[in-house]
């Protein structure tokens, strides 16, 4: 398709007289057209089309239904058909009253175009440009992030369901683009493989289940010794036989040419997947809630003198864990120029790393809830990291009962953080007339793990601040990011995909982002206030 630019074109007298006289105290969409005009902009779609070829549909209307449609949480073809039909939304996009409207598929065409230039941060982007050219958006002013999870669009499958339905996946791949290949597979495979695995279906034993798991695997290495020795098409390239390799690595074994199924699940959660359906859609656990798909992190200011608007979103596997993930926000808003001067965060993203690199590379103050010290010293009022004085420059520290160390070497350990290892003397310890309160150990001296010189002092000045009456009115204000997250699920299902695979799904996270920004900002201008946390009828009468 071919581009063809259209921000110059006015809004059509009738259809603005018409949704005038249709509300007459204004609306969501008629407030928005008047104090933005096109909310979105051509060029910055201008690469996700060729210069040749049957003239696109304008993209910045196109971006802008697509935020729409997640702000009224519908489908695409109710999306076109309410183009069609409501008159706001006509005023909203500068359409005539008699405009056709299009086909729903476009819809899904665009969003395409938008992975495959990885332009869909345009959708949020484009808001946040008209916004901070209004002031909406205060510069390097406070910023908070949370997470929560997504539940994949694909049905939960047990573990013997699960490699069934990949080998079944493979099966039908196969048989749609070369379905005589197929010619020698053996009749059983059919009455196996031809219909859905569903539990009730299966072996119920567990002899019986592990017996029936091994016939499947032993399938799956039939067929794929056939694709391996074929000379036919590249049957191997196709994304379901890709997907069976990764299964059949991570399920099963093969000693002395005997498939067998592995004892228990896969230990590294990142390589692990429910559905051939989604492989990309990971198992995640938090909190004692354990689910399949994805992870969305939302940031969004939180000034008292202007709308809370979302400034970044990530979409991640559902396995990787928060502060793997803030480095990366930052490093987006920085690009963009949103960087906050404090950034409030929950203590599953909070570092002495995060602390050190925040301030060092972006000026950034991060504030929340340091580790605590899980030590059994710190528990039960023992000696403790903070009871030792560390001498950086001498790479020494010094016991509370003025021993000092003999032993400092700094390390590196599995998950590539640098520690440094203190160690005492045994002599000092072990006659040392407060050692229960310092070291269980008997037959050595005591030993210390320590950070970095900066990541030690960030860990120990933050937990300092947090006894602090300050630190715990500021902090309060990161709670609000609750609220989004509660208003993406009721209104526009932010904990379910509505696609599969993880662009996909980014795709519908900043959409969903892009439309709480118009609810707010269109609140904001017309002065609605903000809603409090909502609390039982039965709870406001508890006594003050």
């Amino acid at each position: 398709m071919m581009l063809r630019p259209t921000n110059s074109l006015s809004l059509p007298e009738d259809t603005a007289r018409i949704a005038h006289m249709a509300f007459p105290q204004g609306n969501l969409y008629l407030s928005l057209r008047d104090e933005f005009g096109e909310l979105f902009d051509d060029g910055a779609f201008q690469d996700l089309f060729s210069r040749r070829g049957r003239p696109a549909l304008p993209p910045w209307r196109l971006a802008l239904i697509t935020v729409v449609q997640f702000l009224e949480g519908v489908t695409d073809r109710q999306a076109a058909d309410q183009v069609r039909a409501r008159i706001d939304l006509k005023y909203l996009l500068g359409l005539p009253l008699d405009d056709p409207g299009f086909h729903f598929s476009v819809l899904s065409e665009f969003r395409s175009r938008l992975i495959a230039g990885s332009a869909e941060g345009q959708l949020l982007d484009g808001l946040l440009s008209k916004f901070r050219d209004r002031g909406l958006i205060k510069r390097r002013g406070r910023q908070r992030t949370d997470s929560t999870h997504v539940l994949a669009r694909v049905r939960s499958l047990t573990r013997l369901e699960s490699v069934g339905e990949t080998l079944r996946a493979a099966l039908n791949a196969i048989a749609t683009i070369q379905p005589t290949w197929l010619a020698w597979c053996p009749p059983e495979w059919f009455s196996r493989y031809g219909e859905r695995l569903e539990s009730a279906r299966l072996p119920k034993g567990q002899e019986e289940g592990h017996a029936y798991a091994c016939q499947i695997g032993q399938d799956g290495c039939a067929l794929l010794t056939q694709i391996d020795g074929t000379a036919h098409v590249q049957l191997g390239d196709l994304p379901a036989v890709q997907t069976l390799r990764r299964m059949w690595a991570l399920q099963f074994t093969q000693v002395d040419g005997d498939v067998r199924w592995q004892d228990g699940m896969v230990t590294n959660a990142r390589e692990r997947f429910n559905s051939p359906y989604d492989p990309e859609a990971g198992y995640g656990a938090r909190g004692g809630l354990k689910w399949s798909g994805y992870k969305v992190h939302f940031t969004e200011s939180c000034e008292e003198d202007t709308p809370h608007v979302m400034t970044a979103v990530r979409t991640t596997e559902a396995a990787l864990t928060d502060y793997q993930v803030i480095d990366d926000i930052h490093q987006s808003l920085a690009e963009r120029q949103l960087l906050p001067e404090e950034h409030l965060l929950d203590g599953g993203y909070i570092s002495g790393d995060l602390v050190v690199r925040a301030k060092e590379h972006h000026g950034v103050r991060v504030i929340g809830p340091a580790r605590q010290n899980a030590s059994w010293q710190a528990r039960s009022g023992g000696y403790d990291v903070t009871a030792f004085q560390i001498d950086w420059a001498k790479e020494q520290a010094v016991c509370p009962q003025g021993h000092t160390s003999y032993y400092w070497k700094n390390l590196r350990e599995k998950r590539g953080y640098d520690l440094i290892e203190v160690r005492f003397r045994e002599r000092d310890c072990q006659k040392c007339p407060v050692k229960a309160r310092c070291t269980r150990v008997k037959s050595a001296g005591r030993k210390l793990s320590l950070r970095g010189q900066a990541q030690h002092e960030a860990i120990q000045e933050g937990r300092a601040l947090e006894t602090s009456v300050q630190w715990g009115k500021v902090y309060t204000r990161r709670a609000g990011i609750e609220g989004t997250h509660s208003l993406g699920v009721r209104t526009m299902g932010l904990r379910r995909s509505r696609y599969r695979g993880q662009a996909k799904t980014h795709v519908q996270h900043v959409a969903t982002a892009a439309a709480i920004n118009l609810m707010r900002v269109a609140a904001w201008l017309e002065h609605v206030p903000r809603q409090g946390t909502r609390i039982s009828r039965f709870a406001a009468l508890k006594p003050q």
